[in-house]
């Protein structure tokens, strides 16, 4: 599939991104084979459809001959506070299109937005959430080059009895309570404690910096945004108590270092390079949405899973260490916590059997990759013994491949394996609430019982 990119030599037609003309070929006029009437996965309204619907959308799309096009949806909310609209946005569904677009950052470009859908967000968003995901080289190599320090398998290895140590601990403290809600409960702990712990967040602001991360990742829910008309206020105000917040611990650590992430980060210089406060503050604010979020949604939609694939969760307990491996990979394909992230293109390009242009805006739908069945056989089937697994759940190969991969894997492990140990019985008893958005595929509540 590499093979069929191919860079234009020539300037593509007029500025109607329907109408991309090839260096080699006539206009391409014709919309894309397939268009399904009243769907545009880039509207909000696409993601409140039932999960079987959506996924049986994408796999139309798959068919497609090449990326739909779909039209820029009405977000006057957003608009109102500063964000752009633009002529719409690309489809990528397909394994090879993601992949090759994200092995591609020269022409497939993050700086230009990734986390806002296909609406290009105002100065003052980025001031708080522009760290490493939207960045382009040589910015993105710099500050990647620090942190990448503190996220190796090496690193995790060294941590692993912390993380040991905090499952028991919120295990334990569920046990008397018979159930309840798994997400908060249990699920939302883990991942929450070991990146507090990192930065060296004290305990007693655990509570909030958890409600701070549900405000910024679930702003299009009612449940945590009631009013959409302060959407832009409250995530910035989110975010800036974020950062005041590690701001604080950096001043600390700046005088008297300790043995923590925010340290590392303050204190480090390689070649000569260190990073700012405002880095520091926008990184923290991406750990706590990609290493917490992500993270709490894969255990929580892994215990719905084994729930409901009860011949699954056997063959996983009968042998959970030589398993737990293919099992996580499996729990993080199917479930595919970030549903999406958006590129811009920054050239003339062949992609898929589609001419792009500079400024045509693409969003690579991982949850649509990891189901192609070019790649995956019975991709539909949940299997914990699926070898190989090549999924995109952690991004796809490319510079921003997910730095935290090796601590999501083995935070989910050991929660499952835990679980398995102190509570072998707990099953969900109700199907998840799922969280409104199309960004991450969360889900807020999940009753359980043991």
């Amino acid at each position: 599939m590499e093979g069929r990119a191919r860079e234009a030599v020539t300037m593509s037609g007029p500025d109607d991104l329907h109408h991309h003309t090839s260096p080699d070929g006539p206009a391409d006029d014709d919309p894309a084979s397939v268009n399904p009437a009243s769907v545009n996965p880039g509207d909000l309204a696409f993601w409140a459809k039932p999960w079987e619907e959506r996924v049986a959308v994408f796999a139309e799309l798959r068919r497609a001959d090449r990326p739909v096009l779909f039209p820029e949806p009405e977000m006057p909310w957003m608009e109102a506070f500063g964000f752009q609209r633009g002529n719409g946005h690309y489809a990528l569904v397909r394994h090879a299109d993601v992949a090759e677009a994200s092995r591609r950052p020269e022409v497939f470009c993050s700086s230009r937005g990734t986390i806002a859908g296909t609406l290009d967000p105002p100065p003052e968003f980025m001031e708080y959430f522009g760290s490493m995901i939207t960045m382009d080289d040589p910015r993105h190599a710099r500050l990647r080059r620090i942190v990448s320090r503190a996220f190796t398998a090496r690193v995790v290895a060294r941590i692993t009895d912390a993380i040991d140590a905090a499952a028991v601990r919120i295990i334990e403290d569920f046990r008397p309570k018979g159930g309840g809600d798994f997400v908060a409960e249990v699920a939302g702990r883990l991942p929450l404690k070991i990146i507090c712990d990192l930065m060296g967040v004290p305990p007693e602001r655990h509570d909030r910096v958890f409600e701070l991360s549900n405000l910024i990742v679930g702003s299009f829910d009612p449940e945590y945004m009631p009013d959409l008309a302060e959407l832009g206020p409250s995530v910035i105000a989110a975010g800036e108590e974020l950062r005041q917040m590690v701001h604080e611990i950096a001043a600390q650590r700046a005088e008297r270092p300790a043995d923590d992430l925010t340290s590392v980060l303050t204190h480090a210089n390689v070649e000569g390079e260190s990073l700012t406060d405002a880095e520091i503050g926008s990184f923290f604010i991406l750990l706590i949405v990609a290493g917490n979020e992500t993270t709490r949604n894969a255990i929580a939609h892994g215990l719905d899973l084994l729930t409901r694939h009860p011949g699954q969760r056997a063959l996983w307990t009968s042998d959970f260490e030589r398993l737990a491996p293919t099992a996580v990979e499996e729990i993080v394909r199917y479930a595919s916590p970030v549903n999406l992230m958006r590129r811009t293109v920054t050239r003339d390009y062949e992609l898929g059997g589609q001419w792009f242009k500079d400024g045509d805006k693409v969003l690579m739908y991982y949850c649509s990759a990891n189901r192609d069945e070019t790649v995956f056989d019975d991709p539909d089937t949940f299997d914990i013994t699926r070898d190989p697994n090549p999924h995109l759940g952690f991004g796809a190969p490319g510079p921003h491949f997910c730095l935290g991969a090796h601590l999501a894997r083995q935070e989910i492990t050991v929660m499952f394996r835990e679980l398995f140990r102190r509570l072998p019985d707990i099953r969900t008893t109700a199907p998840p609430e799922r969280l409104e958005s199309n960004f991450i595929n969360g889900i807020k509540h999940l009753e359980c019982a043991f």
